[in-house]
């Protein structure tokens, strides 16, 4: 069972930046493919970025060149940095193995608006 911790989001102007940290706990985050969703209101959650254990990043279109997904396997953290911000950027933020396996957390709010 992996249990996981959300933070780092908040309030920001369109183009501005912000980094958001998960922890998780758990034996399998070494080894497993941890990942980046995302909900806006009204709308499905939906895979922004997800990054292997070796590594290895992929990200939505909508993200790509924006958003830099990494990981710190001795801390079992897993991190999001995104620039550019858009006000489509909008939504609760959370992350999870990929495919999920444990539960969501409570997420964390990021808002881009003037």
């Amino acid at each position: 069972q992996v249990q996981l911790v959300e933070s780092g989001g908040g309030l920001v102007q369109p183009g501005g930046s912000l980094r958001l940290s998960c922890a998780a706990s758990g034996s399998i985050f070494s080894i497993a493919t941890m990942g980046w969703y995302r909900q806006a209101p009204g709308k499905q959650r939906d895979l922004v970025a997800r990054i292997s254990s070796g590594g290895s990043t992929n990200y939505a279109d909508s993200v790509k060149g924006r958003f830099t997904i990494s990981r710190d396997n001795a801390k079992n953290t897993v991190y999001l940095q995104m620039n550019s911000l858009k006000p489509e950027d909008t939504a609760v933020y959370y992350c999870n193995t990929f495919p999920r396996l444990g539960d969501w957390g409570q997420g964390t709010q990021v808002t881009v608006s003037s």
